[in-house]
């Protein structure tokens, strides 16, 4: 695909896993919090039920499990990741020069909080890609997997859904792209995709195509 004659008016970022190499640092911290308040979760496990998923998520999971999470616990996440990410978190391998490249309208739609994503992007230096076209799931009712923040990032930015690409490393991410009528791009150069078969995991969620590189953006699409 031709950069400059592309077939996509807008391009949404995923944050997390996407611009920055953050999911094995926040499963950890998850980790480290829930024990903190008597809850064991190993980091792999964290990886798997919650890869993708806003806080709401983890509440759910535990309230249908009869187990509430404790009062308390979600600053005290907030708190962990905000301190953890402030001095381990690095960029992605590239991406700086990939959203370079893209030279399209794009945006970040992440299932994080917004202080989250805002303290990601200052410390790895993606801010000014950016500025304030940054969308969270706390601006909509239903998080991923459902398709409601894309189409919120997506109306905000003025584009259609059908002409929007999406780059998502999580499953639930891809499903709430596509489920958003949009289409969707799979990475999985994350350092929380090393040992496994990240590939059929995001093809099986239904991505349009996967790639490992930031450097292949563009290559083979």
């Amino acid at each position: 695909m031709d950069p400059d004659r592309p077939e996509f008016d807008l391009v949404i970022f995923d944050c997390d896993g996407v611009l920055v190499d953050s999911e094995l640092l926040s499963c950890r911290c998850l980790s480290e919090v829930l024990a903190e308040f008597g809850i064991a979760l190993s980091q792999d496990q964290a990886l798997e039920l919650f890869l993708g998923r806003s806080t709401r998520a983890i509440e759910q999971h535990y309230r249908d499990l009869g187990q509430a999470v404790p009062e308390g616990f979600l600053p005290r996440l907030k708190s962990h990741v905000l301190t953890t990410f402030a001095g381990s978190l690095q960029p992605i391998p590239g991406v700086a020069a990939a959203i370079s490249d893209v030279r399209l309208p794009s945006c970040v739609a992440s299932s994080s909080d917004i202080d989250r994503v805002s303290l990601s992007l200052d410390v790895t230096g993606l801010r000014s890609h950016f500025g304030e076209r940054i969308y969270t799931a706390e601006m909509v009712t239903h998080g991923k997997p459902a398709p409601d923040l894309f189409l919120h990032a997506a109306e905000k930015m003025e584009a259609q859904p059908a002409r929007t690409l999406v780059i998502e490393d999580s499953a639930s991410g891809v499903q709430a792209g596509k489920a958003a009528g949009m289409t969707v791009w799979g990475f999985v150069g994350g350092s929380h995709y090393r040992g496994r078969a990240g590939h059929a995991i995001l093809s099986a969620a239904g991505a349009d195509r996967v790639f490992a590189r930031m450097s292949d953006f563009w290559k083979g699409a």
